[in-house]
């Protein structure tokens, strides 16, 4: 029997799409809002039921990385944890970070792409050309969304002495530290463990587990102080995770200076994390919000403050993600300096409109919009706290 994660029949309705007044499609999915200690303000659908992470889970894979030695910080930092749009800067980055390292660009092990972003993309062909090189179109390691945690888990093979041609192998130093880390912080053992598109493994956690993970992360890299004692993760998931969580808290502790130094690059240069204008960078340069998007429709947001959001559509779609985890953020009282204007046009920014035709100048007409669903429309937003 195939594992599974939830169901339809589990789900609640998290967006809608509206064309022309006529709702035609629907997400449904689940989601939760835990508070600075771990208790659920919010919960939709199944958010105890296991999903598949994805790059949402990238920040402890770079605190793995990180506490076996590997030297990164500030604008490195935040490349270890990204899913990036491969800008020039990207690569710059993660070129330099090989160079420093001593590696170079054979040693990755994610597929080989071509630079998502059209401008660096355009760049490189034009190089290509006037070089007279036969490929006018290159694709490389280098230029995969996941280039910068890879190059982070070969620094840390490096920095531990581990050999670096099998540094996906669940069973190498790396994997088995990020394994340690993941449930450090999230308080559970992974219900299943698989492969992600980049090649590393890929860990099936609750979206309770992930919202608790991620939190812990903002905040102690935030805040720079224990979260204390009171941090006892209570949550809607069984009794055993929530055993399991409170017996880790000591763990997770001990990785708050690579917490505070991947929190501080993240912070200081959000562009990195996914690019100029894209939807996490964007809410993280413009609400001060730690934001990350993976594959299948999943995203987690945390406050610096501890509050955090995580939720998956079923569907696997992306589009309304951003939009539904933070309106959630805000019903559950977790966003009181922003307003809500500003909370308007930043989940403006960040959702694609509904298109149809064009106007009388010749441009694309936008003709509806993605709307939260009932399921969260329904909830009453609690005091801004």
């Amino acid at each position: 029997m195939t594992r599974s994660t939830f169901t339809s029949a589990d789900a609640a309705e998290l967006a809608a799409v509206v064309r022309s007044g006529f709702a035609e499609s629907r997400h449904i999915g689940s989601a939760v809002v835990l508070d600075p200690d771990g208790s659920p303000l919010i919960s939709l659908g199944a958010p105890e039921v296991p999903v598949f992470t994805r790059s949402s889970l990238k920040p402890l894979q770079a605190i793995a990385a990180m506490s076996l030695g590997a030297q990164i910080s500030g604008v490195s930092a935040a490349l270890a944890t990204a899913s990036h749009k491969c800008e020039s800067g990207h690569a710059e980055v993660v070129a330099g970070m090989l160079d420093t390292a001593g590696l170079s660009v054979d040693d990755l092990q994610c597929p080989s792409a071509h630079p998502a972003d059209a401008a660096f993309r355009r760049s490189l062909q034009e190089r290509a050309a006037k070089s007279g090189d036969a490929d006018t179109d290159p694709k490389s390691p280098l230029y995969f969304n996941c280039s910068g945690k890879h190059t982070a888990f070969l620094m840390a093979a490096l920095a531990v002495g581990a050999e670096t041609e099998s540094y996906l192998d669940p069973a190498h130093p790396v994997q088995t530290k990020v394994a340690e880390v993941v449930e450090a912080f999230s308080g559970e053992t992974p219900a299943a463990v698989g492969t992600d598109g980049c090649g590393a493994p890929v860990f099936a956690l609750s979206l309770v587990g992930l919202a608790r993970g991620i939190g812990r992360v903002v905040r102690q890299g935030s805040m720079g102080a224990d979260p204390g004692a009171a941090d006892s993760a209570g949550t809607a998931d069984s009794a055993s995770h929530a055993a399991s969580a409170i017996a880790s808290a000591t763990d997770y502790r001990s990785y708050a200076s690579a917490a505070r130094t991947l929190m501080d690059g993240v912070f200081a240069d959000p562009w990195a994390i996914e690019g100029h204008g894209r939807p996490n960078s964007s809410v993280i340069d413009r609400l001060g919000v730690f934001a990350k998007g993976g594959a299948e429709g999943v995203i987690v947001m945390a406050t610096k403050t501890g509050y955090s959001v995580a939720l998956k559509c079923l569907d696997g779609s992306s589009r309304a993600t951003g939009l539904v985890a933070l309106t959630l953020l805000r019903k559950a009282g977790a966003l009181p300096n922003v307003t809500d204007d500003h909370l308007g046009e930043v989940t403006t920014a960040i959702t694609d409109p509904v298109t149809g035709g064009t106007d009388s100048e010749g441009r694309t007409a936008v003709v509806g919009r993605v709307v939260v669903g009932e399921d969260v429309a329904d909830i009453r937003q609690r005091e801004q706290s």
